[in-house]
């Protein structure tokens, strides 16, 4: 862990002498100096005994020249274009064997020189650049085959027993020699003195640092207890907050025990540079004690694995162990550095930490491979949350976590050290990292919480906040597996060149201001559709559909010309990207033709405006109310309040009604029907009465009644009438229906209703031990010539109508009259 850290400080500092470089570079470039640094990497590359921090210094300034390349590339960018139009303004140049004028001739050939002038650094950079690129690619190529090399290199097997005696020696001769560098300073008198005098202070931050460090972690828990209880809005993020004094508090206390311990002068050359190691292995203790609190912690809403209790506490333990042996491993590799020792005594003395180390990580793997099968302990009240991908993740990184834990020891003990460490290690910091992303993510959700007082599940921030957290874990990963800070800067070195697009290349940079430019243009464009929707169109005579149709239209049209201007502000040529266009216009044109069809057809209602928001309008099957006009389709809301998604193609090609276009005024139509033997002038008369009674009826043109024809059941009469506002329609045929039912009742007049009797053909069928009676005067069997005839008729029918009908008999066996 302290070695990524230093990895990680290495990495800032490279990329900030990078930069200063290329400050110092772009300034002016000196062509002499980088042929030079050119051929000595040529060089370097050539040779054999050349290690790799001489490779890595190497690449680490023809990466600054490359930047500075980069830059030059746009050099004189804007002269170049204004040469380039003036050019194109003089028109093509003459063919062969034809001429033009003079003057026009000379000024071609004087605006061709400059051109060629202003284009020649940028060439010289581009050349340049390329070079440079091609010898980060040969230095980078032989780092990772010096680094694999040494990887793969079969060492002493720790398993060889006459190894340890050797290793124990070397541990003891380097106590040893700690301890007579402390002996010799206490033997000389001036450093006595020094102590002496300096014997209050140290008591004093001695004390303060074991003050510190044995209650420091009590005070805290202490705070977040009281947090608990005092808050209630935001106890998540002040707990969070609270939880990093047991590392800020601990780390004090043993930031002043060094100091003590510098004051004394006691310490020897050796044991400083121990002593200043002492501060980060404290960090990476804390710290993997205060990751494994929060992740296992007993509490179900701070906890950030679902797991059951009695897990949590072995997994912390396991933690708490991981803690200890990478304190103790870097302490080892502290004393190896200093005192060099061999590589054998480097293999004895890992492979312990190597084995232990190992048997927590697979302790925790086989946590995590069994998590989505673990079930709370009864009375835990522990649940497990967490989504199917989530633990189907956690599952298969505790799997992996076994296979290295398994196969890891076994390449240390065979000789493969590099090989060992690299498989236990880097598994163990990439743990801690997932288990630190999922903290943070929780921090997250607790201050947005905080803030907007929402639920943190249901909002995409917080998911995205997640996302850009694990984004920015990505580097971190691939330092703990052995990535080298070169490839990260190259990375992004990669991300900044871009890409080329015809002659301009497009870049981060480019992209962010082509984004920045659209973004203030369709800000512009939605401002002015505000304006003109609220304080302009509503003053007009336009009708709200022309409203619509305007707001629309510059909507469209400030999204285009906000693209336009976005695009040439990235520097892409336009004419370039209609090649491009044109090119895909035929795949448009069959590929994507309804939809075309229907942007065209959108374009057409919004210009000649057949229908309007809210027209009522049916179209095919549909009826409705027009909520909304967009460029591929039209949303009509139905009267059962339903949305209807209608294609703006079938508007245009198909028939569609408008019920309410220019205006509201409509017709109604409904039937009446009364019964036979009704007066037929009274009904007409009671029925006109009423129709022009009502106010929304219009009396120009005139209501008519009218006697339509002889019904099955009834006499039926028609009413139409135009009426003020069509949309009432159904409310006016009710408050006909309620008067005519009034009037007729008044005045005596029945309202008939369907009457049908049911006859059986062959009664016997029902009643076969029954014997038929005969009416009187009929023989037998002439009653039987019209069985199955049946009769019937409306309630109000003329009496002896028979209408065609057939006489029967009735089910009970007797006759029809």
């Amino acid at each position: 862990m302290s070695a990524l850290i230093r990895r990680l400080l290495a990495a800032v500092a490279v990329t900030l002498l990078c930069a200063t470089l290329s400050v110092a570079q772009s300034q002016e470039l000196d062509y002499g100096n980088w042929e030079t640094l050119a051929q000595q990497a040529e060089g370097l590359l050539d040779g054999e005994d050349v290690t790799v921090k001489q490779y890595e210094d190497l690449r680490s300034q023809v990466a600054g020249w490359r930047d500075s390349f980069l830059r030059a590339e746009s050099t004189n960018a804007s002269r170049i274009e204004t040469l380039q139009q003036q050019l194109d303004t003089l028109g093509p140049a003459p063919a062969e064997g034809e001429s033009e004028t003079e003057d026009i001739a000379q000024r071609r050939a004087d605006l061709n020189k400059q051109l060629t002038d202003a284009q020649a650094p940028v060439r010289r950079a581009q050349e340049a650049y390329t070079q440079a690129n091609g010898l980060i690619g040969e230095i980078d190529t032989k780092i990772r085959e010096m680094q694999t090399s040494r990887l793969l290199t079969l060492g002493p097997s720790p398993l060889n027993f006459q190894l340890w005696a050797p290793a124990a020696n070397d541990v003891v001769a380097a106590g040893a020699s700690l301890v007579q560098e402390v002996r010799d300073n206490i033997s000389s008198e001036s450093q006595r003195a020094a102590a002496r005098e300096n014997l209050p202070v140290i008591i004093l931050l001695v004390g303060l640092s074991g003050l510190l460090v044995i209650r420091g972690p009590a005070w805290v828990r202490r705070i977040e207890e009281w947090l608990r209880r005092r808050t209630r809005r935001g106890t998540g993020v002040w707990r969070f907050v609270a939880s990093l004094g047991s590392i800020v508090v601990p780390l004090g206390g043993l930031i002043l025990l060094v100091v003590a311990a510098m004051i004394s002068g006691l310490p020897g050359k050796n044991l400083t540079v121990l002593l200043y190691s002492v501060p980060i292995w404290g960090l990476v203790l804390l710290y993997i004690r205060w990751l494994a609190g929060e992740s296992f912690n007993s509490d179900d809403e701070i906890a950030t694995m679902p797991l059951p209790n009695w897990q949590r506490t072995e997994a912390w333990l396991y933690s708490s162990i991981l803690a200890l042996l990478f304190v103790l491993r870097g302490m080892g590799q502290t004393l190896s550095e200093i005192f060099d020792f061999s590589d054998a005594t480097n293999a004895v003395l890992d492979f312990p930490l190597i084995v232990l180390t190992a048997l927590m990580l697979f302790r925790l793997g086989h946590i995590l491979s069994g998590l989505s099968r673990a079930e709370p302990e009864e009375g835990d009240g522990t649940l497990l949350e967490g989504s199917t991908f989530r633990m189907q993740l956690a599952r298969l990184i505790g799997r992996l976590s076994m296979l290295l834990a398994l196969f890891g020891p076994i390449m240390a003990a065979v000789g493969y050290h590099r090989v060992g460490q690299g498989m236990v290690f880097p598994a163990v910091q990439s743990l801690s990292l997932l288990a630190l992303v999922l903290v943070l993510q929780r921090f997250v959700k607790d201050l947005y919480a905080l803030i907007t007082r929402k639920n943190p599940d249901d909002s995409l921030i917080t998911v995205l906040a997640g996302v850009v957290l694990i984004v920015l874990a990505l580097p971190m990963l691939a330092l703990i597996w052995g990535a080298r800070v070169a490839d990260l800067t190259e990375l992004w070195a990669r991300f900044q060149e871009g890409f080329l697009l015809g002659d301009a290349r497009i870049s981060p940079t480019s992209f962010l201001t082509m984004l920045a430019v659209f973004a203030v243009g369709y800000g512009i464009t939605r401002l002015l559709q505000s304006g003109l929707r609220s304080s302009i169109l509503p003053k007009t005579k336009l009708d709200i559909g022309g409203q619509n149709a305007v707001i629309s239209g510059l909507g469209y049209a400030g999204v285009m010309l906000a693209a336009v201007m976005a695009i040439t502000a990235a520097g892409i040529n336009l004419t370039a990207l209609g090649y491009v266009i044109s090119a895909l216009s035929v795949g448009i044109g069959f590929g994507l033709q309804n939809i075309v069809q229907n942007f065209v057809s959108g374009i057409i209602l919004l210009i000649e405006r057949p229908i309007s928001q809210g027209d009522w309008i049916e179209v095919g099957s549909n009826m409705g109310i027009v909520k909304d006009i967009s460029v591929r389709a039209t949303r009509i809301e139905t009267f059962d309040r339903t949305d209807v998604i209608v294609p703006n193609s079938d508007f245009i090609s198909g028939t569609v009604t408008n019920f309410t276009r220019g205006n509201v005024i409509g017709r109604v139509f409904t039937t009446v029907g009364v019964a036979y033997g009704s007066d037929t002038r009274k009904v007409e008369d009671i029925l006109l009465r009423i129709v022009r009674e009502h106010d929304m009826v219009l009396l120009n043109p005139e209501p008519s009644v009218v006697f339509a024809r002889f019904g099955a059941d009834s006499l039926e009469f028609e009413i139409r009438a135009i009426v003020r506002d069509v949309n009432q329609k159904v409310r006016i045929l009710s408050d006909f229906n309620h008067e005519i039912n009034a009037r007729f009742v008044a005045e005596g007049i029945e309202v008939p209703f369907a009457q049908r009797d049911i006859w059986l053909r062959n009664p016997e069928a029902l009643y076969p031990s029954r014997e038929r009676p005969r009416p009187e005067g009929v023989e037998g069997g002439a009653a039987g010539e019209r069985q199955g005839e049946t009769t019937g008729g409306g309630g109000g029918g003329p009496p002896g109508h028979r209408d065609g009908r057939q006489v029967g008999e009735r089910v009970d066996g007797t006759t029809v009259p």
